[in-house]
């Protein structure tokens, strides 16, 4: 068994997903609407400072979590945007179980064995 290979075979599973088809669907869909990508690329950068502000253990200020609520809260009226976060969020999950499956079998003990 070529760990290469078998890295390329998962890839393509992603690749062929419903999670993954029905995401770059509306990706694509979101993409032709100009003002509807910016407002979502607007909420995707608000929610990625507020990520690494948490990682960075700093509290995100309270203005721009109500921002994002409100940004989100216009979005999902957009039954499009609604489609594509939705979208988004199953396909996101889908590579995050598959790197927690990868995690769990590579797991490296601090101590050495």
């Amino acid at each position: 068994m070529n760990v290469y290979d078998e890295a390329h075979a998962l890839a393509k599973a992603l690749k062929e997903s419903p999670e993954y088809r029905n995401y770059m669907q509306l990706k694509d869909r979101v993409s032709e609407n100009e003002e509807l990508a910016e407002s979502i690329n607007d909420f995707q950068q608000k929610q990625f400072e507020i990520q690494t502000q948490t990682i960075l253990g700093k509290e995100p200020e309270s203005d721009m979590m109500e921002q994002i609520q409100n940004l989100y809260e216009i979005l999902l009226r957009d039954p499009l945007a609604a489609q594509y976060l939705q979208a988004e969020y199953a396909f996101t999950r889908l590579v995050s179980d598959v790197y927690q499956i990868l995690g769990e079998v590579i797991k490296v003990n601090p101590n050495g064995s």
